[in-house]
């Protein structure tokens, strides 16, 4: 079963998301904080993360190049979803090593979608 890290703290976005990924055969994970992001890769590595830009105590771009930097983090597939939507902000995501950058607002639907490109077999 793919597992899902969830990195977002907006509950109107993590509800919906959580569910359509189960829906999805996904197991997931939910964590609202910047800080415990790094130990809940370290607990459970997961498949995908769908990673926030703008969240409390560290923020989604610092993350995700964290993640990068690790051997095991070339493995997980990262979707940034945020509402930094300037072309500069974009380019800041795929240069820390985001596969995908979807700007906010965005269909929940369109977001699985895409998570659907990156996951494995469920």
């Amino acid at each position: 079963m793919p597992h899902v890290l969830i990195v977002e703290d907006e509950p109107s976005i993590v509800t919906p998301l959580k569910f359509l990924m189960e829906q999805e055969g996904c197991s997931v994970q939910i964590v609202s904080d910047g800080a415990a992001v790094m130990p809940a890769i370290a607990a459970q590595r997961p498949d995908l993360i769908l990673l926030d830009v703008m969240l409390p105590s560290r923020n989604g771009y610092d993350l995700c190049h964290a993640i990068r930097e690790r051997p095991e983090g070339n493995d997980i597939a990262i979707i940034m979803l945020t509402v930094k939507g300037r072309e500069v902000d974009i380019e800041k995501g795929y240069a820390m090593g985001a596969d995908a950058y979807i700007t906010k607002p965005f269909a929940v639907a369109d977001v699985v979608a895409t998570a659907r490109r990156y996951l494995p077999d469920a």
